[in-house]
């Protein structure tokens, strides 16, 4: 009898409340995505993010950044605490730092972060405040892999969300949150299923939606 594959072994880096932390952990918990959480990583001692994962049953751990003596250091201590419980693939969820050298060496082409635009659009911080004052009819959230910009990485999947006239940052960043909460599980399934191929930039999904011709999006909604 052939043995069945292990689950995606997944490493979280986190440094706030871990929300998509926790879609994913009921993604799995529900059977939905085959893939274990192996080990959450916090910048800051008493993210809830570490909560999340002790409460989960994951082993929760706190990397001192100001105890490395640089990112370099503080980088390599992050990566052996990853490769220490068998990760194959990082995912950055309100992590906030910028991975550096040392980190995409240890992963590369296996660190994923998600971000609240439709990149290229609006990277950084500050977002539903921009996409306001620009107008934007669209908005979303973006999974991409990281590389060494900020927010740059080839996109893997993308939601989107109308912008309303009555809209402010907290109502627009709530209505992303929740496609985050969908749109960040389903990329990694793809990862794990290994239905993901880079050609240049571009991320190449095995099995494409079909009839993708006939999709639109308008926003104010056409008149009938």
């Amino acid at each position: 009898m052939t043995a069945r594959p292990l689950p995606l072994g997944v490493g979280v880096l986190a440094s706030g409340r871990g929300s998509n932390l926790q879609a994913i952990l009921d993604e799995i918990a529900c059977g939905r995505l085959d893939a274990a959480v192996r080990v959450v990583v916090s910048d800051i001692p008493d993210a809830f993010a570490l909560e999340r994962a002790r409460l989960a049953g994951v082993p929760a751990v706190f990397v001192d950044p100001r105890d490395a003596g640089g990112k370099e250091t503080f980088e390599r201590r992050v990566a052996d605490v990853l490769c220490g419980h068998g990760v194959a693939l990082v995912v950055l969820a309100g992590y906030m730092r910028i991975c550096g050298p040392v980190l995409l060496a240890a992963f590369p082409g296996r660190i994923f972060n998600i971000h609240p635009s439709l990149l290229p659009a609006f990277p950084g911080l500050h977002v539903q405040r921009r996409a306001l004052e620009d107008g934007a009819r669209f908005s979303g959230c973006t999974v991409h892999f990281v590389d060494a910009g900020v927010d740059t990485g080839p996109i893997v999947a993308q939601a989107v969300v109308p912008v309303l006239d009555a809209d402010t940052e907290e109502t627009l960043a709530a209505r992303i949150l929740r496609q985050e909460h969908r749109v960040y599980p389903h990329a990694i399934r793809l990862f794990a299923e290994g239905r993901l191929r880079l050609e240049g930039r571009r991320v190449l999904v095995d099995a494409p939606t079909p009839g993708a011709d006939d999709i639109a999006i308008v926003q104010p909604p056409l008149l009938a």
